[in-house]
């Protein structure tokens, strides 16, 4: 069955179908036109690593067998996606190595007579022989070849298939005629040996390639298997194992220790360790107390646990991500259009330069078995099958290595854009700063006892939620200090709190609301002068007493900054990046942040009193200097910024509006990622250009030689077999690389 995926518009549905039979860039863009003349196809982009199409549709009436037959007009097989993945996920080392085996056993007998020649030695097989041995290769193992590009001729097109067709019918026919014209009693040269031998490589370069696919596609299959098919149901009756197909939202779920989450959750007793490492990147376990948010496909640790299921199906953040992998390998880079462009003319060039073979060599005094035998050599080692997989297979090995580490790239044109960044623009809090406020500092007023006025603070918002409330109670929590119950707590709207500790009255809040109630000014001079400095934001604790309000506590709150966020800024400067640090905050406040991060105010790497709306028109402005601008940004607001960036990146858990908004999703919180998408960028890029040259190498090398009578179609046919697996394995490399 087809695929669908989620709307990309209002008016658009995206579809999947697999297909089968394609062997060349030749082959891609004929399907591409195929699908793109079907009234109601808004785009099409096909694959040839992965062998399926993505179908944008924008009529909703348009059919799922619509697409199937103008995929078969074509000369194409469609399959489900299913089948696809099932068969590229098939394990075994030598699924489909038998053609290529038999192949290899009837060849073999045609190619000793050539090695016996290297030590004078004269083996030569009866015509009859090398005609048994060399016809079941061509027409039954070569049988591929006929049907695929004889559905090329329909169309008026050339792929792969036609050229190895043409080529080695041409020598096996030429064979026939020498043998069936030849004199009695004389032994003419057959040429069965190249036809069968070229085949057999064909197939085997083929069978490399596919082996290789598997491997490239190993993130995918790694994430689906994160997927538990049964979940151990909480129902009224007790505990029930059923398919995670038909758990629901709000269900209760009992998870054993060592068990993978089915879905995601929330967490109702615990506490336990959760191995997130799959989905984040993160090595160490993650502790997880009862409230808080578990991911589908982690493993449990040593708790046995309940949770409540709060997402199914494509809702998931696993199955966000695997959309996200998923779109990213399936989609094409800028500079695979220009590949496209070429391949669509190679082979008609091909046949061109194989018929000037031809008629050069018999105007020069050749025989025309010479000039077929250099035209077939030509037919043969031009086959574009390099051309087609030298962008697709670098983009999967890269997308999928990135996976792995916790960066998931959502569309290839952000891998292919990331390692020309000049410019890094940060969002400040939650992005490069914890994003929680702390108790940076606390100073007693003369007399007081810093513990207790501490104790007493923390008490009075035991209660309270308030980001800063919960900052206050955390430092007392970390000092060990045991608080109190507080009495008649009342807030007082945009000012603070009022509460009643052991019979004494107490206001925390604002300084200025203080004074107003009459404490003193003088009290912390020099202290406020230094936090206003730093952009501290501050509160106090005083008591009202019969004299009058009396100071107690001054507080200084501040973000800090993310572990590890200074240096991973320093290694991305070291890396020649110009750094800029954007945030909401007042000059000197955001100046403070800045200077411990390592970044320089003076030399315009902070700007400042940003309101949110505002961010992406400061991304356009750094863009407008003729920079290439990357974004990193954390939450709802920093997505049009995000969007507005030549790439995006995103930090956190996947599920933000950010996460859509950008290019590639750090799944980690973690500011050294952004350097380690930029470097995958460039090793990714490095693979395709290093590929792309690769292929066109050996065919401009190739055909030049073949015409010339240089390669002989054994050589010819080993050389272009070579050429796709070398490509293969230089993208296999990406899989070594980590962050």
């Amino acid at each position: 069955m087809t695929q669908i995926k989620t709307e990309p518009s209002a008016h658009s549905t995206v579809m999947d179908i697999g297909i089968g039979g394609m062997t060349c860039a030749s082959c891609v863009a004929r399907v591409e036109k195929a699908l793109s003349k079907v009234p109601g196809v808004a785009s099409a982009t096909v694959n040839l690593a992965t062998e399926t199409a993505r179908i944008v549709v924008a009529d909703a009436e348009l059919t799922d067998a619509r697409l199937r037959r103008a995929i078969r007009d074509a000369g194409y097989e469609p399959r489900s996606v299913e089948a696809a993945e099932a068969q590229a996920s098939n394990n075994s080392p030598w699924t489909g190595f038998a053609p290529v085996a038999i192949g290899l056993v009837l060849s073999a007998p045609l190619v000793l007579p050539m090695l016996g020649g290297l030590w004078g030695q004269h083996w030569m097989l009866p015509a009859w022989l090398q005609f048994a041995l060399a016809t079941p290769v061509q027409f039954i193992l070569g049988a591929r070849f006929y049907k695929a590009g004889w559905h090329a001729l329909k169309a008026l097109t050339g792929n792969m298939d036609l050229l190895v067709a043409l080529g080695t019918t041409s020598g096996w026919l030429l064979s026939v005629w020498l043998w069936l014209t030849a004199h009695e009693g004389h032994a003419p040269h057959l040429y069965f040996e190249g036809s069968a031998v070229v085949i057999t490589l064909v197939l085997l370069g083929k069978w490399l390639e596919a082996r290789a696919k598997r491997q490239t596609t190993e993130a995918i299959r790694a994430l689906h298997a994160l997927r538990p098919d049964k979940a151990h149901w909480l129902s009224d009756d007790g505990e029930v194992d059923v398919p995670v197909a038909e758990i629901l939202v709000g269900d209760r779920i009992l998870v054993r220790p060592g068990e993978r989450f089915p879905l995601d959750g929330e967490l109702l007793d615990g506490p336990t360790q959760v191995d997130e490492s799959m989905l984040t990147g993160e090595p160490l376990p993650v502790a997880k107390l009862p409230g808080m948010q578990l991911t589908g496909g982690s493993i449990n640790g040593d708790g046995r646990v309940h949770m409540r299921v709060t997402a199914v199906g494509h809702e998931t953040v696993l199955s966000r991500i695997i959309r996200l992998v998923e779109d990213a390998q399936a989609a094409k880079a800028p500079i695979q259009r220009l590949v496209d462009k070429v391949a669509e003319v190679f082979v008609p060039v091909v046949l061109l330069v194989a018929l000037l073979t031809v008629i050069v060599w018999m105007v020069l005094g050749a025989s025309f078995e010479t000039a077929l035998i250099h035209a077939v050599a030509v037919l043969v080692i031009a086959c574009p099958c390099a051309l087609g997989l030298a962008t697709p297979v670098a983009i999967m090995a890269g997308t999928g290595v990135a996976a792995k580490h916790g960066i998931l790239i959502k569309d290839a044109q952000a891998l292919e854009t990331a390692h020309k960044v000049q410019t890094v623009a940060f969002d400040k809090t939650g992005t490069l700063t914890l994003g929680q406020p702390q108790l940076t500092r606390y100073v007693p007023a003369p007399g007081q006892d810093v513990l207790r006025a501490l104790t007493w603070a923390a008490s009075v918002q035991s209660g309270s939620e308030h980001p800063l409330a919960r900052a206050v109670v955390n430092a007392a929590t970390a000092q060990h200090l045991s608080l109190l119950l507080p009495e008649d707590m009342a807030a007082v709207p945009g000012r603070g709190v009022r509460a009643t500790l052991e019979g004494r009255q107490f206001l925390l809040g604002s300084l200025r609301w203080l004074q107003e109630e009459g404490m003193s000014r003088g009290v912390w001079a020099d202290d406020l002068y230094e936090l206003s400095k730093a952009g501290a934001t501050v509160s106090a604790l005083a008591e009202r007493t019969a004299s009058g309000i009396q100071a107690m506590l001054l507080m200084a709150f501040g973000d800090e900054p993310k572990p590890g966020a200074a240096q991973a800024l320093t290694a991305l400067r070291e890396r020649g990046l110009k750094l800029v640090m954007i945030s909401g905050d007042n000059q000197a406040a955001a100046e403070a942040m800045a200077r411990r991060l390592g970044l320089r105010p003076e030399a315009g790497e902070v700007l400042a009193n940003v309101l949110p709306g505002d961010k992406a028109a400061h991304v356009q402005k750094l863009r407008a200097g003729g920079q290439v601008v990357a974004m990193v940004g954390d939450g709802v607001n920093d997505a049009p910024a995000l969007a507005a960036a030549d790439v995006g990146l995103a930090m956190g858990n996947g599920t933000d509006v950010a996460m859509h908004a950008a290019g590639i999703t750090l799944m980690r919180g973690d500011v050294a990622l952004v350097g380690a998408a930029l470097d995958i960028s460039a090793r990714t890029v490095a693979k395709i250009r290093q590929n792309l040259f690769w292929a066109f190498a050996y065919n401009v090398a190739g055909i030049p030689l073949a015409a010339l009578g240089y390669l002989n179609p054994v050589l010819a046919g080993g050389a272009m077999a070579l050429s796709s697996v070398s490509v293969m394995a230089n993208a296999l490399l990406l899989k070594r690389w980590k962050p």
